[in-house]
């Protein structure tokens, strides 16, 4: 499942570092879609990782990434952000609004 929307990932296929969810556009080889991502632990990982990934939700090229077992169901996505961007757009549109 996509992190962002919880569209359906065809299960068992690996991410690529280009992949992006075929419904929202939203990079799919992300931090936060990770099962070794922690908030909380160095660099926010509990692998080895060399370096910091500064945007969690942009696609990166870290080798150890493996899609959490939680986005392998069924998911609404991360509503909180779907949210966000929703207000965001809505407040945009009223700039431009006759």
């Amino acid at each position: 499942m996509c992190y962002y929307c919880g569209a359906a990932v065809a299960t068992g296929s690996s991410i690529g570092f280009n992949e992006t969810c075929p419904v929202c556009g939203k990079d799919m080889h992300v931090c936060v879609a990770c099962k070794f991502y922690k908030p909380g632990a160095h660099w926010d990982c509990t692998e080895t990782v060399d370096s910091s990934v500064e945007d969690k939700e942009k696609r990166n090229y870290c080798d150890y990434f493996v899609m959490s077992s939680e986005y392998f169901q069924k998911t609404t996505g991360n509503r909180v952000a779907q949210t966000k961007a929703e207000s965001a757009r809505l407040s945009f549109d009223a700039l431009f609004k006759n």
